[in-house]
């Protein structure tokens, strides 16, 4: 009986709904958790192993690297017969080691078995070269040679470094002449062309003013343009100069040019306060550079910046598209059974598969109202297509259109919140219906308005299949945002963590490589989706603090 009455009170429910709470709450810590430890862990400068293997063919190799992984498997796994196993071993533990090098050996990860290991050692003058093709490159260093003739053999370290550091302003000069000045001038004698071939539209004469000016302009946009490729020379010229040598563990020579040098380290002989400081750098690269190396390296800048500039856009464009659709089914719309088939069909939209949104913005926006766009406004530059080709102004109004049910159901419910006496009170002093609605009702909502801009906010930041198709690419070589009039430009295609994650997981050509990145990666975009959300949720209840009273009453 005191059971059955323990039920009926309802406290076993409440219980059960909190359990399941917490454990959901535990799940999602525990997998955050584990993609940090995953993704975060990859920076930390792993110590270098120097030993000697004996291949399956007997033969015995020097080999060094990082050790990334170790597993036990049996001797059937295995499924050859190999010499170098004990006959009554049947557990064997082997390991995953980054050999880099890839450029002498073909790979740069293999799995060695631990009883095929010797002379297991970590020399502390060993050192990883970080290099911007071909991966790490792992060996002693040598010598260092100018103009091809050898200057310094055995050189110190700090020499050395003064080489890199040397070699990584010249390139870094290069990188803001190439991209930004020479960039810069590139995009205004396009701009120029276009012009000049909208003056051609339009039967200009060839001898008016406008065509005079352009010339001038041309003229000199190619002396600034002359001018960078001269100065672009010589730092090639200096570039090349100098190059090291190093030893690979089983003693063949790599001369390596310090132009493709990125950092060297001895991770072997550094300090825990000199591998703290070398990890925080390594996380700031991350977040900060550019990709390379087909995006297992370098950094997921661009990434970001697509991410939260086209979640920014999408919500400036789903939020008023959402709150004025709700106010007319809530307001003014005429309740009866074609509002509430809208209703039906809003509610159905937010279970469409998403792709099936991109396929609709690649159709209507990019194909119909972009093709139309430039037929209209950007004649000079067909056939090439301006608008008439995915971008980030087309995603973001894809993904707006596939969260809009989600602002209007929110907002709908917040608006069904208000009290009618509030309606009622407003109306009899005076107010319009119109003021009543903007002055006293829409302020009431805003942190309904907040939740669903929440809700779509997180739902937009994770969708890659739509952004496929409208304006999502593996590499930009632009970014939407940049220096050259008119700064946002919203034809431009962008570059995404969500997509980045897809294509560093399943299309990159080093898959071990690419996994460390893979949980990097996806813990950065939640990380943004959380910052976000915090955000809206600090105005939400802002908003909601202050009209709390209003409510009440």
């Amino acid at each position: 009986m005191r059971i059955k009455n323990w039920f009926d009170s309802g406290e076993p429910y409440i219980w059960l709904n909190a359990g399941a709470v917490s454990l959901s709450v535990i799940m999602v810590a525990g997998l955050i958790m584990l993609i940090m430890a995953r993704g975060l862990g990859h920076f930390w400068p792993a110590d270098i192993a120097a030993f000697d293997y004996t291949d399956s063919d007997g033969a015995v190799i020097s080999l060094a690297g990082e050790f990334v992984d170790d597993e036990s498997v049996s001797r059937a796994r295995l499924a050859v017969k190999d010499n170098r196993i004990p006959a009554d071993m049947e557990i064997i533990n082997r390991r995953l080691v980054k050999i880099g090098n890839r450029d002498y050996f073909g790979l740069d990860y293999r799995w060695v078995l631990d009883v095929a290991m010797n002379n297991l050692s970590y020399p502390a003058t060993i050192m990883a070269v970080e290099r911007r093709e071909w991966g790490n490159f792992y060996g002693y260093l040598k010598a260092i040679k100018e103009n091809g003739e050898v200057v310094n053999v055995a050189p110190g370290w700090e020499v050395f470094q003064r080489y890199i550091s040397a070699s990584a302003a010249i390139s870094e000069e290069i990188h803001h002449i190439e991209k930004d000045l020479i960039g810069a001038v590139n995009y205004k004698m396009e701009r120029l062309r276009l012009t000049e071939k909208g003056l051609a539209l339009k039967n200009e004469p060839a001898e008016s003013p406008a065509y005079r000016d352009i010339e001038s302009q041309r003229v000199a946009l190619q002396g600034e343009y002359d001018g960078f490729t001269d100065r672009l020379a010589g730092l090639y010229e200096k570039l090349d100069r100098a190059s090291f040598i190093a030893l690979l563990a089983d003693g063949q020579e790599a001369e390596i040019r310090f132009a493709k040098v990125v950092r060297a380290y001895r991770p072997n002989a550094m300090g825990v306060t000199d591998k703290i400081i070398f990890y925080f750098e390594k996380l700031w690269e991350f977040v900060s550079d550019d990709p390379r190396e087909a995006n297992t390296e370098g950094g997921i800048f661009p990434a970001i910046f697509g991410t939260i500039l086209m979640v920014m856009i999408m919500a400036v464009l789903v939020t008023p598209f959402g709150v004025v659709a709700a106010i007319y089914l809530r307001e003014y719309a005429r309740q009866g059974p074609l509002t509430r088939l809208i209703r039906i069909a809003v509610n159905n939209l937010a279970g469409v598969p998403s792709v099936v949104y991109g396929v609709f913005g690649l159709g209507f926006f990019v194909y119909f109202l972009g093709g139309t766009i430039d037929e209209l406004f950007f004649v000079e530059s067909l056939p090439a297509p301006t608008f008439g080709t995915p971008g980030i102004m087309w995603a973001s109004l894809t993904l707006a259109i596939l969260t809009v049910p989600v602002v209007i159901v929110s907002t709908e419910e917040g608006l069904a919140r208000v009290p009618r006496a509030v309606r009622e009170g407003s109306l009899a002093l005076g107010a319009t219906k119109a003021e009543t609605l903007w002055r006293t009702v829409l302020p009431m909502t805003a942190s309904a308005m907040m939740t669903g801009l929440i809700l779509a906010v997180a739902r937009a930041a994770g969708e890659v299949a739509p952004l496929m198709l409208v304006g999502v690419v593996k590499l930009a070589p632009s970014m939407p945002l940049d220096g050259n009039f008119p700064f946002l430009h919203l034809d431009r295609k962008f570059m995404h963590l969500g997509f980045h994650i897809y294509d560093v997981g399943f299309q990159s050509p080093n898959v071990e490589a690419a996994r460390p990145l893979v949980y990097a990666t996806a813990f950065l975009l939640v990380l943004i989706i959380i910052c976000l959300n915090l955000t809206a949720i600090k105005i939400r209840n802002t908003l909601r603090e202050k009209y709390r009273a209003a409510e009440q009453n």
